[in-house]
Formats: C-alpha cells, sequence, structure tokens
C-alpha cells in the first residue's frame, strides 16, 4: 500500500473547515475494517484514508504547523500500512475494569504472536509485531501488527493462545475492504 504523502494532507485550518464532509466516509471506511475477535479484542485494519484521517487529526488537535513535525505523523502513522502483499491492523485489547486489564494484559503477554488471520486457501498469517510494544511482564493494550497475506483476501481473523482459542468470520463486506486494500 502507498504510503500517504505530505501532499495528499492539507492545513489544520483547512482540515477544521472540511473534516465534518469526511466524517460519515471514514466512519464507514474504518466499520468495514473493524474486526472483533471475542469481547476484548479488536483488530483495525488501516488503509491510506485512515492514516490519512489520524494524521490530519493530531495535527487539527495539536495545531501543527511545523514541517517537522507533520513529517514525523506522517512517518509514524504511515507504519501502520502493511506493504505490497500485506495488511496492516492496529490490535486493541479493550478491557474496561483497570486490574482485570492489567491481569489479562500480564497474562497474555504471548498475545501478539497468536494473532492470526485464516485466508482464502485456508493457511493462516501470522501477525507481526513490533517488539517494543511488549514489556518484561505485560502486553500493551495497543498494538500494531502485520500480516503477510502474499495478497490472499483473509476469510476470518483468530487467536490461538493456549488458554485463549477464538476465530471469527469475516463478513462479506470486510472481506471486500481487505481485497480493495491489497490491490
Amino acid at each position: 500500500m502507498k504510503p500517504v504523502r505530505r501532499s495528499d494532507l492539507v492545513s489544520y485550518v483547512t482540515w477544521t473547515e472540511q473534516r465534518s464532509r469526511e466524517l460519515k466516509d471514514i466512519l464507514d471506511a474504518k466499520r468495514r475494517r473493524r474486526v472483533s475477535i471475542g469481547d476484548a479484542l479488536t483488530l483495525m485494519f488501516e488503509n491510506r484514508d485512515t492514516v490519512r484521517w489520524q494524521v490530519q487529526e493530531m495535527m487539527r488537535i495539536e495545531q501543527m504547523m511545523s514541517d517537522t513535525e507533520i513529517d514525523h505523523e506522517l512517518a509514524t502513522y504511515n507504519e501502520l500500512l502493511g506493504g505490497a502483499g500485506e495488511l496492516g491492523a492496529t490490535l486493541m485489547v479493550e478491557i474496561d475494569d483497570p486490574e482485570e486489564r492489567a491481569r489479562r494484559l500480564a497474562k497474555w503477554r504471548e498475545l501478539p504472536g497468536h494473532i492470526f488471520l485464516k485466508l482464502e486457501d485456508g493457511t493462516k498469517a501470522y501477525a507481526s509485531f513490533d517488539p517494543r510494544q511488549v514489556g518484561e511482564d505485560r502486553l500493551s493494550a495497543v498494538q500494531f501488527l502485520k500480516f503477510k497475506t502474499a495478497g490472499m483476501v483473509p476469510v476470518s481473523a483468530g487467536v490461538d493462545l493456549p488458554d485463549l482459542q477464538l476465530e471469527v468470520r469475516l463478513t462479506e463486506e470486510q472481506q471486500d475492504a481487505l481485497r480493495a486494500d491489497l490491490r
């Protein structure tokens, strides 16, 4: 997937004026790329539109004007995109209770290496992840993952930790969105 370029962005002032016109489209794009695995795990597949939105929002919130700051945001968020034949996703561990969340994050320290996509040919593509997001005693509640799919469309997503075995089928709409992202 091609990264978002500086020329794809508008100033934070212009963005503030036009963001409401783009809100419906980005919410729809995110909805089609959001996959819940059980009650605590969510994958949000990223594409150029979702990354552009995030950078524009950071520019708006921080009122960024400096090329250095904007370039840093672009570099950071572009890392979320998959390369050729690859999908990038943000994994969120969504547990409201702080004590329960801390307990599970400690218990699920190996989680990122056990998240997979089942591809249309039946093979599994396991996530690669940034080891900086896993501490000595616990996992971060947000992980940035990449799945090498060789351009194949996922049909399901799951986890296969010894004490957490889940797999959910992707809807046709989700598969279509990811198919478009792989082009």
